[in-house]
């Protein structure tokens, strides 16, 4: 029989950290009356953190999309630009 481990991160404002933890062993205890749950703990570790948030690969997706199409307009304005000096 194969598993698979599961790792979590999150990043918490410090003085928030014991509510989720609280939060988060109570999920793990409604999990563990319908699943098989091996092993697992929880972990605090304190970190410095800027407070931006990093940009998600959909927002980039996004983005790329936006900029892409921005260029496509670009190019229609001119070849139709160009098409108008011609004829």
């Amino acid at each position: 029989m194969f598993y698979k481990k599961i790792n979590l991160e999150l990043i918490v404002p410090a003085d928030e950290a014991d509510g989720v933890i609280g939060e988060l062993g109570v999920a793990l205890d409604r999990m563990e009356e319908r699943y098989t749950l091996f092993g697992g703990g929880t972990e605090t570790v304190l970190v410095d953190h800027s407070g931006s948030r990093r940009k998600s690969a959909l927002s980039h997706t996004v983005a790329a999309g936006k900029t892409a199409l921005g260029a496509v307009k670009l190019a229609r304005d001119r070849v139709t630009s160009a098409m108008h000096l011609v004829i």
